[in-house]
């Protein structure tokens, strides 16, 4: 075994079910311990990687507490670490057997599940960087082959902690805490480790206006932060469904976007039955609409009379009230949806495929048009004929593997998420349809949100990792260790967390659960990511939108 310092105490009794009691050393404070803390029980044949769940107070006599000593701080050093002690719950979640080697022939650690237990009296110690480094990995930013990405530090110690990129890509994903816990830098710190290892492109759409140009921060030291494009430069492209907004907060370079009625399928207004009040009814009625008039048959009712719709729903077995109040729904999004127009002749989503496919990156701002009816509605229709385009591709390429490439991974990001996967819509939804297929087509999501509660538990269960910030509501916090063994342990851990720049992370791209003290999107932040992003901060606006306009014609064409 590994000689150690750092000895925290013994293993005094415990189960493979419940976990193990560790009774505290003399030397040590239950005051200095933190749940989540990660650290290592030495088994004589057996090192276990464990995370500390619960600490408490214990005594060998429990006549001391009927009488306590008062103030005399002798009894009470006489007394403490013999009479009175520390006990601390720990969770085993790794084991590395001495006989294996660290490194198997495959590559891959010698780590496994726990499967037993130590002996009694095994000595615990405080994890070391090299424990840290064996179990999550170790990043190293020259090589971009490396898809390891330093994420945080734990919460005792200055050494990274890092998640498995390629890993994380495969499966969608879901970044949850209550509001004002930090999702939105936690998902800009993943979203940059994708980008600046190229593992895939990602698809960002920005309701907040988060993500594309610069954001406030609560820091009074920086009250501003860096976007992906003032990181990135022309690996990052912007669309904006407001433009006008887009350019007032700085944007040197942004495309606009517009979408036509008739993208519009009746599947984008039923996912909106709840914000436009929508009737069963009243959907069936739109499919009546739909065959009968054509692709442009919402141009088509918008413009009818009241005695045009009631002579329609004469020859066409339609129901002129459901008719009528769906031409006054559709009139409510037309009004709160100033990017839809009757007819658009440029093809704006496979603009976006192609800068996804040449690896670029997109996010999609929505500027001054943030309702949840404009952002859903986008949303769905964007996202639907994407997929829609990653199937025939993928189709192609399984076809003739030998001779046609597989499409370019890519990574949806959306926020709200529950809104779009909640249990009563996520079987029809696009979201739903991508949650469960994983990785068949090369598109995943990375779902944020602060009501996980509201997302179906069975698109839950497929969330490959899972960053957690501070949540408060037990539904919430249930909802979270969906499918996951060892929930109950966990739910303490979360519960004790700090409400800023704390998360657990847990799941695909992780061999363990893990507590980590995020990094600072900070100026350091920046020049490990995106060494460039000072030259790209401080060129003119001039220079950029060359420079954009020479990837454009790189791309498509003079």
């Amino acid at each position: 075994m590994v000689k150690r310092t750092n000895y925290l105490g013994m293993i005094t009794q415990g189960s493979l079910s419940t976990g193990l009691e560790m009774r505290l050393d003399k030397s040590q404070s239950v005051e200095d311990l933190r749940v989540g803390r990660f650290v290592v029980v030495e088994g004589k044949r057996t090192r276990f990687f464990s995370m500390l769940t619960d600490v408490s107070l214990a005594t060998s006599n429990p006549n001391i507490l009927s009488s306590p000593p008062g103030n005399d701080e002798f009894i009470l050093e006489v007394l403490s670490g013999f009479s009175t002690y520390g006990t601390v719950k720990v969770q085993p979640m790794l084991m590395l057997e001495s006989g294996n080697s660290i490194e198997s022939e495959n590559g891959e650690t010698g780590l496994r599940p726990v499967k037993t237990i130590p002996t009694h009296f095994s000595p615990v110690f405080e994890a070391t960087q090299n424990d840290f480094a064996l179990v999550f990995g170790e990043e190293d930013e020259n090589d971009r082959n490396n898809s390891y990405f330093n994420v945080g530090k734990p919460l005792n110690m200055e050494t990274p902690i890092c998640v498995n990129l390629n890993r994380f890509i495969e499966r969608s994903n879901g970044i949850f805490g209550k509001s004002g816990t930090g999702k939105s830098f936690l998902t800009r710190i993943f979203l940059c480790g994708v980008i600046s290892k190229d593992i895939a492109s990602v698809l960002v759409f920005d309701m907040h206006n988060e993500y594309g140009w610069q954001a406030m921060s609560e820091s009074k030291s920086a009250p501003r932060v860096k976007g992906l494009k003032q990181l990135f430069g022309g690996d990052v492209v912007v669309f904006s469904l407001d433009k006008e907004s887009s350019r007032a907060r700085g944007l040197p370079d942004v495309h606009e976007l517009y979408i036509g009625y008739n993208q519009i399928e009746i599947e984008d207004l039923d996912l909106l039955k709840v914000e436009l009040a929508l009737s069963e009814a009243t959907v069936e009625n739109a499919y009546i609409a739909r065959e009968k008039m054509g692709a442009d048959w919402i141009a088509t009712l918008l413009d009818m009379s009241g005695e045009e719709i009631e002579e329609f729903c004469q020859f066409h077995k339609g129901h002129p009230t459901a008719l009528k109040t769906l031409q006054r729904r559709l009139n409510t999004v037309v009004q709160k949806t100033p990017y839809l127009k009757p007819r658009v002749a440029h093809n704006y989503i496979d603009e976006i495929l192609s800068y996804i496919q040449a690896g670029k990156h997109v996010v999609l701002e929505f500027g001054r048009q943030n309702n949840l009816l404009s952002y859903m509605l986008a949303t769905n229709i964007i996202t639907r004929r994407i997929h829609q385009e990653y199937v025939r591709r993928s189709e192609i390429h399984q076809a003739d593997p030998e001779h046609v490439e597989a499409p370019r991974k890519l990574m949806i990001v959306i926020e709200e998420a529950h809104k779009f996967l909640a249990p009563a819509v996520a079987k029809q939804t696009i979201f739903g349809i991508i949650a469960r297929e994983m990785r068949k087509y090369s598109v995943t999501l990375l779902i944020v949100d602060q009501r996980p509660s509201g997302i179906d538990p069975e698109i839950l269960s497929q969330i490959g990792t899972r960053v957690t910030a501070l949540l408060n509501d037990d539904k919430d916090i249930d909802a979270v260790f969906t499918g996951v063994s060892g929930s109950q342990t966990l739910r303490t851990v979360l519960s004790q967390m700090d409400p800023k720049q704390q998360a657990l992370v847990l799941g695909y791209a992780v061999p363990m659960p893990v507590v980590i003290r995020t990094r600072a999107f900070d100026q350091e932040f920046y020049r490990a990511v995106a060494p460039l992003s000072e030259q790209i901060a401080t060129a003119s606006p001039k220079v950029l939108k060359e420079k954009a306009k020479q990837a454009r014609e790189e791309l498509f064409g003079a």
